[in-house]
């Protein structure tokens, strides 16, 4: 039988299922809701050894593990290359139809397809990270309650001895101590689970070459170092650096027409964390003397912005190098 090629658009509660052959023939199209069994039927009539592809959307990780399970070879389709919202006309059908086709013609836009050891990671690490952003709310509104008080901060960083102290002996009105009370207890559960995470997170990377390897870098901790392995994952998809920053978004836009070529901001289309992660090392003179050298330098005629963003791409160039080694042999000359 000729190899066939699955489309399917999935949705949170029901999918869209395109069968084709090697010719572009629709051989079927099937409507499903989104159970393991009922997609397993929808693709038991393509055989083992089909291409099937889906849309790396909202939670896709159990479909893209079961169609594997099943001897699929599954591939996944990266949204931001599709550019599905210009069309005048779309349809689920007609996603799925085209999903087919790109993958039959070797034009899909691929995503990659991370391992679930690598999946529970991110888990743990993008959890961390939305812990502490909340955390920070929590913080902000402390802050608000004390200024409709007309109470001023008596330390910069309220949340260490002498703030805490300040907080203990505020007398406020009925509503406003019971809200900061509630923060208070709010924010020190998360400060539990924010430590819980980390404790795991660390104890799923000790003995990861690279994850110890970066942590070299000036500005580079167990936090950061811990987002630059979750989500980068496999180094060895990378084949260079440049690749690499090119698919964190972190170098400049190139279109290019004829003899005209403009070359703008960065692309931004890629991991979000993994380039706050990189801006983040290096913000506030960190980075190391070659660094913080070579921000001061590109500052100096191109501004602050740009050359933060260049540093961190040249950061980012280094991490590469401590994952795919295991050391970074250009430290001494590069940091």
């Amino acid at each position: 039988m000729d190899r066939q090629y699955v489309g399917i658009d999935l949705h949170r509660r029901r999918s869209v299922i395109v069968r084709k052959d090697a010719n572009g023939e629709v051989l079927a199209k099937t409507h499903i809701t989104n159970e393991p069994a009922t997609l397993a039927a929808a693709v038991a009539d393509a055989g083992p050894g089909a291409h099937v592809v889906l849309e790396a959307t909202y939670g896709w990780y159990w479909a893209a593990d079961l169609l594997q399970d099943l001897g699929l070879d599954v591939h996944l389709a990266a949204p931001s290359g599709l550019n599905w919202g210009s069309r005048r006309v779309k349809t689920d059908e007609r996603d799925a139809v085209d999903l087919a086709d790109m993958l039959r013609l070797g034009r899909l836009p691929e995503a990659w397809i991370a391992p679930p050891a690598t999946r529970e990671l991110r888990e743990l690490v993008r959890h961390r990270i939305k812990l502490v952003s909340l955390r920070t709310g929590l913080k902000a509104q402390v802050h608000a309650v004390m200024a409709k008080n007309g109470v001023l901060p008596a330390r910069v960083e309220m949340w260490g001895p002498g703030g805490t102290a300040q907080l203990d002996s505020l007398e406020l009105p009925d509503a406003y101590a019971r809200r900061l009370d509630s923060l208070r207890r709010l924010i020190a559960n998360i400060d539990d689970e924010v430590a819980q995470a980390q404790v795991e997170i660390h104890r799923r990377l000790r003995g990861d070459r690279g994850y110890e390897a970066i942590q070299h870098l000036n500005g580079v901790g167990q936090v950061l170092a811990a987002v630059f392995v979750a989500e980068i994952g496999d180094i060895h998809r990378f084949s260079s650096p440049k690749a690499l920053c090119s698919w964190a978004g972190i170098t400049p836009r190139h279109h290019q027409s004829d003899t005209t070529l403009h070359r703008g901001p960065v692309t931004k289309q890629g991991s979000r964390l993994v380039r706050w992660a990189a801006v983040e090392a290096v913000a506030r003179g960190r980075g190391g003397p070659k660094l913080v050298a070579d921000y001061q330098r590109i500052a100096a005629n191109r501004g602050r912005f740009k050359a933060r963003v260049a540093v961190a791409r040249k950061l980012l160039c280094l991490v590469y190098y401590g994952m795919r080694d295991g050391e970074i042999r250009a430290l001494r000359e590069a940091v």
